[in-house]
């Protein structure tokens, strides 16, 4: 009789979430929220990789500002970074995006990933190339002295007065550096962030939550800093060089290793520490945006 009634039980069906993608916009919202948390960490980075002598760390850094200026000279050019959050990284994780929901299941292999990031990031850099240079130029001018310094109020006043003062090619001074070292982060944070997160989650052993979300980022945020370390400290030399300093990428390159090649990694601590968290951030934010704000992709019948 107990077999019998147990044979009748209802079977219990458990119902699988739809998976929910990201709309087009998710990178550069992530991208703003997570700028806000790390600038001060940006703004010390940029003014390491800009002193011709290494006559301070990170946290010496951090103190002379403070001193000189106040807390709140470690947020000079938040409004820059986020006009290139909205153009950099909305650019290309729409295009990344885009692309990648064209296959089925939006399924792609490593090589795919790289190759489409790559292109995205590229693509990316040169559109917020501009927020860029204005970026590097308010969080320099803390450490120039007072009669140096450009006195931009906020991004868009740093955009039109560069444009008044120095002409609209000097928008993109740096840029073919910066579309270099945007297809190399992308690479970095992107196809590698997918492809660990698509890792784990095969294991068995992790699932779609914030751990996953957390650990896949922070190799993301790893291995874009190790590609890109050297790009970026040619590009924040190009962009705060004077007019005709380098008249070309290689010239840069020299004038940096003349005191070894460690200068290429200048201020690799405080690039990886503010590149880790941001990229953490980052995907964390897009994760639960598109967990609670995402579209569910119909089938075509």
């Amino acid at each position: 009789m107990e077999n019998k009634k147990e044979e009748t039980k209802p079977l219990i069906t458990i119902k699988k979430e739809p998976v929910r993608l990201e709309r087009w916009y998710f990178g550069g919202l992530a991208g703003i929220l997570a700028a806000c948390c790390t600038h001060p960490l940006d703004t010390l980075k940029v003014q390491l990789q800009t002193q011709q002598r290494a006559e301070y760390g990170l946290v010496a850094m951090a103190a002379k500002v403070i001193r000189d200026d106040g807390f709140l000279a470690l947020y000079n050019g938040l409004s820059a970074s986020c006009l290139r959050q909205a153009t950099y990284t909305t650019t290309r994780f729409a295009i990344y995006g885009s692309v990648r929901s064209l296959r089925p299941n939006s399924n792609l292999n490593f090589l795919e990933k790289i190759s489409l990031a790559a292109g995205s990031g590229a693509i990316g850099a040169f559109v917020g190339a501009p927020a860029d240079l204005v970026n590097v130029r308010m969080q320099n001018d803390a450490k120039l002295p007072k009669e140096q310094r450009r006195n931009y109020k906020h991004a868009i006043d740093g955009i039109v007065r560069i444009c008044r003062e120095e002409g609209p090619k000097k928008l993109l001074n740096g840029a073919s550096m910066a579309v270099i070292r945007g297809a190399f982060v992308t690479i970095g944070q992107i196809a590698f962030y997918e492809q660990v997160k698509q890792i784990l989650l095969a294991s068995g052993y992790f699932k779609d939550n914030v751990i996953t979300h957390f650990s896949s980022s922070f190799a993301a945020g790893a291995g874009a800093t190790l590609l890109t370390m050297p790009l970026d400290v040619m590009k924040t030399r190009m962009m705060n060089a004077p007019p005709g300093t380098y008249n070309s990428l290689l010239e840069c390159f020299k004038d940096i290793i003349k005191v070894g090649p460690s200068g290429l990694f200048k201020g690799f601590i405080p690039a990886f520490i503010r590149l880790g968290p941001h990229t953490i951030l980052m995907f964390i934010f897009l994760e639960q945006l598109k967990k609670n704000f995402g579209y569910i992709k119909k089938d075509k019948q």
